[in-house]
């Protein structure tokens, strides 16, 4: 079992993660770091988080990947099933961690993955239009 340095670039992504309440870009990301690390290194530390699932990637239905925080770590098998929200107006994408995504597969399917997104207007943006 491969051991991790924590770095002061993987602390500061990770401090991003701890303040954040939605998924973010790697852009997003980058702009809230204040030049800490460069982009390549940005997507080392994405990567080495998803392998230690520490963040879970989200492709937006426009195919924009954003990372989001994982709130699974008490449970013994992590698992990702959970909706999420992409809201149409200012593209925040959130998890709905108490939506659970059902299904019927046929027969001599295996999933590894499930990818639920809805869309529409968050709270936020559903309260502003009112």
């Amino acid at each position: 079992m491969k051991t991790t340095r924590n770095t002061t670039a993987k602390t500061a992504v990770l401090e991003v993660f701890e303040k954040s309440k939605t998924a973010l870009s790697h852009a997003e990301i980058q702009k809230q770091l204040n030049d800490v690390c460069d982009r390549v290194t940005i997507y080392r530390i994405l990567d080495r988080l998803v392998n230690d699932d520490i963040v879970h990637k989200i492709s937006n239905l426009d195919g924009t990947v954003k990372y989001a925080k994982c709130n699974h770590s008490h449970q013994r098998v992590h698992i990702h099933n959970h909706a999420h929200f992409s809201c149409e107006n200012c593209h925040e994408i959130t998890c709905l961690d108490t939506v659970k995504p059902s299904y019927i597969m046929p027969h001599n399917y295996k999933v590894n993955e499930i990818n639920f997104t809805l869309s529409g207007l968050c709270p936020k943006c559903l309260n502003s239009n009112i």
